[in-house]
């Protein structure tokens, strides 16, 4: 099966889907990044899969990269007698912070600064807000006064959301520094940052990840009200986005989600950041061998909005079926590619102060000139990732070819649209490195005689500056 989509997918990884023998199917049919969610799984689980992922890219000879998401602040009920209990809409609850078994009258919350920072009036949403309380009080200690305004059944540890609640919990947790700590240690190429509020926080995780000497690089996972007031300056500090909707369209309204997606993708694409639609994508297929029509045409949606990737979740960690996911996702996704000319040639001019400006220029430019010319590929070299990042960008039609010496860079591009990555390590002049770049490509059947190609590169090459060149050939 031909698993080459422009758009890539992102599979979170657990118990269905962590041994070598499905791991293998998945990158068959097309994923492209594990993820792994810290909030569950312990590290020596971890470090299984990341073993499997890596000795299966050395076996297939591929890319596959790894995401490992913090769980971030993330609010919980603890344990509730019987596993359930039923809330009568109109009954009154306390919710306490001193650990005790949740029961119809008493609910435990695992976040000690409750009392202290919600306010009467304001709403408490548990198990994605399934069942809704408002606060009537707080003692300001370890209490609070709740109503059932929707009720139902509560089960143990269900998340909790604030929407009207300003939280003084840290983005990034003592639970998520050893998390972080551990993900660097074992090379992992991208960090999801849960629950942004503001740019410090992916500023702080990025100097975190700076002093521990990694290249890791920053997913800001936008969730939180917040975020979105202040989301230019953290499209900016981040090196991708997640449009984080379960968490997101509850803190919101729900209706105003497909807009503000909508609106994240734009923004990052017009900024060259990758953006990853999450949440809910095929949930039906935890149980079902095929998704809801309105589960295809949500993955299609994402796919025509211009996301660099599409990410499924319990689908593929604990569902019954992560291999026909995978695979019904790549249908979609191969589906809109082929059929749908409206996603591609979105080149936006570079600005000419910005100090990128010449590199910007030839990307640009060369996304231009593949449009007019019909060009088959594009093909590069890359250091940083940077021309990788810029050209995807622009979403051209053809083919993005990367090559570099950075086989950790290399994964990690493994999540921006339209970029196939290469391993190359020859540095003797520009010509020689161009005409060694066909060759290949002409080896693997990536190009033929006849095709066009364009070939952007920095000379002189051996001082691996930026980009300052843009060559037209055609393959003979």
């Amino acid at each position: 099966m031909n698993k080459e989509t422009k758009t890539k997918i992102v599979a979170t990884i657990g118990p269905a889907s962590s041994s070598k023998a499905v791991l293998k199917e998945l990158i068959e049919r097309g994923m492209n990044i594990c993820r792994i969610n810290f909030s569950h799984g312990d590290y020596e689980a971890v470090k299984k899969i990341l073993k499997n992922i890596r000795q299966l890219n050395k076996e297939l000879g591929t890319f596959i990269g790894v995401l490992a998401d913090l769980q971030g602040p993330k609010l919980r009920i603890g344990e509730v007698k019987n596993g359930h209990v039923e809330l009568i809409p109109g009954t009154t609850v306390t919710i306490t912070t001193k650990p005790c078994i949740s029961d119809d009258k008493c609910i435990y919350i695992t976040y000690p600064q409750f009392p202290k920072d919600v306010s009467k009036g304001e709403n408490v949403l548990i198990a994605d807000g399934k069942i809704t309380l408002r606060v009537t009080g707080t003692d300001r200690n370890t209490s609070v006064k709740a109503e059932v305004v929707y009720g139902g059944t509560l089960e143990s540890r269900k998340g909790v959301n604030l929407p009207n609640t300003k939280i003084s919990l840290p983005c990034l947790t003592p639970k998520d520094i050893r998390d972080l700590e551990f993900a660097l240690d074992n090379n992992i190429e991208w960090i999801g940052l849960s629950f942004v509020r503001s740019v410090t926080d992916v500023v702080d995780l990025k100097e975190r990840i700076k002093k521990l000497k990694s290249n890791a690089k920053v997913v800001a996972k936008i969730e939180k009200p917040e975020a979105i007031e202040e989301i230019d300056n953290i499209i900016d500090m981040a090196d991708a986005v997640m449009v984080a909707r379960g968490d997101l369209g509850v803190e919101l309204e729900a209706e105003r989600v497909p807009l503000i997606q909508k609106m994240l993708v734009r923004k990052c694409i017009e900024a060259s950041r990758p953006v990853i639609i999450a949440t809910q994508m095929m949930e039906s297929m935890l149980n079902s061998s095929s998704p809801t029509r309105a589960e295809v045409n949500d993955v299609s949606n994402a796919v025509l909005d211009g996301a660099d990737a599409v990410m499924l979740s319990e689908e593929t960690s604990v569902g019954q079926y992560p291999v026909r996911t995978v695979e019904y996702m790549h249908r979609i996704i191969k589906n809109i590619e082929e059929n749908e000319q409206g996603i591609y040639h979105r080149e936006h001019q570079p600005m000419l102060q910005n100090q990128t400006f010449i590199s910007d220029s030839i990307c640009y430019n060369a996304c231009v000139m593949a449009r007019q010319a019909g060009v088959k590929a594009i093909a590069s070299m890359t250091n940083s990732g940077y021309t990788a990042f810029k050209l995807s960008s622009h979403r051209p039609k053809a083919n993005i070819y990367i090559f570099t010496d950075n086989r950790f860079l290399l994964t990690a591009l493994s999540l921006v649209w339209g970029v196939h990555g290469f391993y190359y390590n020859k540095y003797q002049s520009t010509d020689q490195t161009i005409s060694d770049l066909k060759k290949f490509l002409q080896k693997a059947g990536l190009i033929v005689p006849g095709d066009f190609v364009i070939n952007i590169a920095s000379t002189p090459i051996m001082e691996r500056g930026r980009t300052n060149m843009l060559k037209l050939s055609q393959v003979v």
